[in-house]
């Protein structure tokens, strides 16, 4: 049984869940020790008594365990990739270069950890010197998401911990494993006792305890927008600074002047791969009149090559959905699509066992054709392979339809006009914004974020990732 990491000891809990592969729902990848409120609040005190040292250690320090931890995630990337897809559903390809991705971030802030800086800055008052620094919050409180089980914990840990923070974190229920070996890393990277804590269990205990505790000074959190909007409402009573990643409904846009391989290319990934369960995914697409009935033929035939299958199985586009519930909300949205007047174009169906009869969460990509943007299919968050395409008159039709949306993450737009990818960078209204790629590939070096009800608070990753992770200090002082 793996356990839960409370200052420095693994600690067994009041109870034990079970980590099941939802490519084969036969096989248990482990069990793992679930926390309470109580242990909650031991591993918050852990972190509290442990900032104190933490917070002043040496820039070389941070860097050591952080780049020791980065090259044990990239030397074991086949290992952890595994577990990946194992836990989660997604394909080894695919996992590992999640794997991949999380010993970047390790390393990328390893560095951050030796850049910290400040500024030296002449008052209008003469004989006094102004120095603003940044210095670190205190206890960090991580609240992680299951579709990305080592990626977005590593992006939000690897920066608190490198700006001098401690953590307690608590990841998805459906994901624990991923998060253990990360915990298992840091702990023989040489971090010291009570600076990580991993409390894994439920939202309504553990996650709880982190938003209500007074000794958590931040939140940060990946989730549904119901629990993100909880998150807010806990933080703002209690004076916690907060920060929001919650989901999209990511539209890519197609223009007449595409290039159709380029275009089907990228909506295929953007909307399909990783099964759909990315917050990242474009799940509307919007194609103008000229190019429509091609593209959709052109994906239809595309999504004939995609192999649904084992998450393990070499060959394999598509794993499983994450569970049965995930599984139970895609095929009830792909029901509302239809008795909208949707027209399902190709997919759609739950297939029940992997090639090798292995039972599983498995269900066929879906596309859906004559759509409108009024549709509930192009309103709420479905977040599994579930594609709508609208047609649009042109492209100033399709800029409007793109931001006819409560969400703002990510958008993207296939085309061969300079003019209309310039006019859609500056004028789409989303945080990241891809021309002829799909919108679900970013960089770990750059911000990550959204508007509207996609984000809320400083972005994620890269030297952006120092807005939420610090607090800074202006000193006066008068020779």
């Amino acid at each position: 049984m793996f356990k839960n990491l409370i200052n420095g000891e693994w600690v067994d809990g009041p109870r034990v869940s079970r980590n099941i592969n939802p490519s084969d729902t036969r096989d248990v990848v482990g069990e793992y020790a679930q926390a309470d409120a109580a242990q909650t609040r031991q591993a918050i005190a852990a972190a509290r008594q442990a900032f104190s040292k933490w917070s002043l250690s040496t820039p070389q320090q941070r860097f050591d365990i952080l780049d020791a931890a980065g090259n044990e995630v990239l030397a074991r990337r086949a290992e952890l990739g595994d577990l990946l897809a194992r836990e989660e559903g997604k394909t080894l390809p695919e996992a590992i270069g999640e794997v991949v991705r999380a010993g970047n971030i390790f390393k990328f802030f390893a560095g951050e950890a030796l850049r910290v800086g400040g500024e030296v800055i002449p008052s209008v008052r003469p004989g006094v010197g102004v120095e603003v620094t940044r210095e670190p919050l205190g206890v960090i409180g991580l609240i992680t998401p299951w579709n990305f089980p080592i990626a977005i914990p590593t992006w939000k840990l690897a920066p608190a911990l490198a700006f001098g923070n401690t953590v307690v974190m608590k990841p998805a229920e459906l994901v624990p494993g991923s998060a253990w070996a990360l915990a298992d890393i840091l702990k023989r990277a040489g971090l010291p006792d009570g600076v990580f804590n991993l409390v894994m269990g439920r939202g309504s205990e553990v996650g709880a305890e982190l938003l209500e505790n007074q000794g958590v000074d931040a939140i940060s959190f990946t989730g549904s927008v119901p629990t993100g909007q909880r998150v807010a409402a806990a933080c703002v009573a209690r004076g916690a600074k907060f920060q929001l990643e919650m989901g999209g409904k990511n539209p890519f846009v197609v223009l007449d002047d595409a290039d159709l391989d380029v275009a089907v290319a990228a909506a295929v990934n953007s909307g399909f791969f990783s099964t759909g369960q990315r917050c990242t995914a474009s799940s509307r697409v919007i194609v103008t009149e000229g190019i429509h009935d091609r593209f959709v033929a052109a994906v239809v035939q595309k999504m004939k090559t995609l192999k649904v299958d084992d998450a393990r199985k070499a060959g394999t586009d598509i794993g499983p959905v994450v569970d049965e519930r995930q599984l139970a909300q895609d095929l009830e949205y792909i029901g509302i699509a239809r008795q909208e007047g949707a027209v399902l174009a190709a997919g759609g169906e739950a297939l029940g066992h992997s090639s090798a009869g292995a039972p599983g969460f498995y269900l066929t990509p879906a596309l859906f054709t004559e759509t409108t943007a009024d549709m509930r299919i192009n309103r709420e968050e479905v977040f599994g392979p579930v594609v709508s395409v609208i047609k649009a008159k042109n492209y100033d039709e399709a800029l409007a339809l793109a931001n006819d949306t409560p969400f703002g993450l990510a958008t993207g737009i296939a085309t061969t006009s300079l003019k209309h990818a310039t006019h859609f960078k500056r004028h789409a209204q989303a945080g990241m914004v891809m021309v002829n790629l799909p919108t679900a590939g970013v960089d770990y070096h750059v911000p990550f974020g959204g508007r509207k009800s996609s984000s809320y608070g400083p972005r994620e990753q890269g030297r952006y990732a120092a807005e939420f992770y610090t607090t800074v200090k202006t000193a006066y002082t008068q020779a």
